[in-house]
């Protein structure tokens, strides 16, 4: 099927949602890869920017991620001068994660691509259209499963 064709009306929604997800995911690592950082990395940066300086635990549990998976992360964004690690002065055994200026700045930059990738996914609707499926999508992400 060419990629501007309409999908079928009786196209599963699962479908739909895992067939949009995936061209706004490559459009989104597109934009970050020109500045030298993923989705997670986006995360973990924003989060700190949000609540720095933050325990590697905290991040984890901020994130939504087990420590094992985070515990990488910080290393990448390390060795790129983008966040620093530091002991806890309360408690030597924790590391602290903090942004970096070059960090920062880094985060402004993805963040202004990241939003531009968006706006180019959402060019497809109206501006009315696309704020109310973004409160759609808000509403059912914070819903709670039922059991």
């Amino acid at each position: 099927m060419p990629r501007d064709e309409p999908l079928a009306a009786d196209v599963p929604l699962v479908h739909l949602l895992r067939t949009a997800h995936t061209r706004l995911t490559r459009a989104s690592a597109e934009a970050l890869a020109r500045h030298g950082v993923d989705a997670q990395d986006l995360a973990l940066l924003t989060a700190l920017a949000d609540t720095a300086p933050l325990p590697q635990s905290g991040a984890a549990h901020h994130l939504g991620l087990d420590r094992t998976t985070l515990s990488a992360l910080p290393d990448g964004l390390e060795d790129h001068g983008l966040v620093r690690r530091r002991r806890s002065p309360e408690d030597r055994r924790r590391n602290l994660i903090d942004l970096t200026p070059a960090g920062r700045e880094c985060l402004r930059r993805a963040q202004d691509a990241h939003r531009a990738a968006e706006t180019r996914f959402l060019a497809a609707l109206d501006e009315d259209t696309a704020a109310t499926l973004i409160r759609a999508l808000r509403r059912l992400a914070a819903a709670t499963p039922p059991h």
